[in-house]
């Protein structure tokens, strides 16, 4: 793949983020629109990179990085969302990467920043890609300040098949209670966030991320990507398990904000609605339901979370935050 220039575009806060001057050769992520990043609300500008081929004429790698987002002098990539780092296009190479990283450090150089965080994407978003990312950032002195296993589901595998038989037995409990998976519509989206809160609260889990308002404007401006999917009981109609999931890329649906009150925890819904997300993935023609991260408040491991994970079949996926003095 030949090589060409970094295009730099800088957009002051509060503008909506650039985004590349040549079609992208790759599918971008959902969170890297600049759409999304709009949602980030900060008050730092952000810079856009860009490496472009000139001989495709495409865009093959970008990376969008936030100055003084963690503090004066401190950048980060991304401001706020789930991840960043750098997206490829596939066949990029190590010296494609250099290239785009030392335009990245020289212009943060500039802009007065003394140190680049990357918080980077789950490996199994792009496993290549993501490989050799984090192969140019150790070559280059970065330090992994935090690795996390972020759990995924292969959804060209039979759901049922691959649970542990403790949680086979759980979703058939389920399909005996006669609970019901249920495709709920936005409007719904004040009381499922109150339902979610309450969730997280009684199980001692830290608060939602996102306030109603950035989850509805989520919602308003990725009507396709984003789905309130639940588990209701049977007669009463009440929610025993709800979830946001986002279709993040083309391969991938990212679970959200699972949740499901302790008093249904003998029934274990969780598991028919995961079911529902592998099947609603599978029909969107996807190959990775991401079950995410499982941390406690102090980043430690949340061992109950990550076993719960495991017996739904969940496989075990990098997720690196690499740090740099520059």
């Amino acid at each position: 793949m030949a090589s060409g220039q970094v295009l730099v575009r800088a957009t002051a806060a509060g503008q909506l983020p650039a985004g590349p001057a040549l079609p992208p050769a790759f599918a971008p992520f959902l969170y890297f629109e600049p759409a999304h990043q709009e949602l980030q609300r900060h008050e730092h500008p952000v810079l856009a990179f860009f490496l472009e081929d000139d001989a495709r004429a495409r865009t093959v790698a970008q990376l969008y990085v936030v100055p003084d987002a963690a503090g004066p002098g401190q950048a980060r990539s991304p401001a706020q969302a789930t991840f960043g780092g750098a997206q490829l296009a596939a066949g990029v190479r190590l010296p494609q990467v250099h290239q785009l990283l030392d335009q990245a450090e020289s212009t943060l150089r500039a802009h007065g920043q003394q140190t680049l965080e990357i918080r980077g994407y789950p490996f199994c978003y792009d496993p290549a890609g993501a490989a050799t990312l984090a192969e140019a950032l150790r070559v280059r002195g970065y330090a992994v300040r935090l690795a996390e296993q972020n759990y995924y589901l292969d959804l060209d595998r039979d759901y049922e098949a691959h649970l542990h038989p403790a949680a086979r037995r759980r979703l058939r409990a389920c399909h005996r209670a006669g609970l019901v998976l249920e495709q709920e519509p936005p409007l719904l989206l004040p009381w499922a966030y109150d339902f979610l809160a309450a969730c997280r609260a009684e199980r001692g889990q830290p608060a939602l991320s996102l306030s109603l308002e950035r989850v509805q404007e989520l919602f308003r401006l990725f009507p396709r990507e984003c789905v309130l999917l639940s588990v209701r009981e049977p007669g009463s109609g009440k929610w025993a398990a709800l979830t946001m999931a986002i279709k993040a890329s083309e391969r991938v649906l990212h679970n959200f904000y699972p949740a499901s009150p302790l008093a249904f925890n003998k029934l274990s819904p969780a598991v028919l609605l995961t079911a529902g997300l592998h099947q609603l993935g599978r029909d969107l023609g996807l190959h990775v339901l991401d079950l995410g991260r499982s941390t406690l408040g102090n980043r430690e491991p949340h061992e109950s979370l990550l076993r719960f994970k495991r017996h739904l079949g969940g496989v075990a996926s990098l997720k690196l935050t690499w740090s740099k003095m520059l």
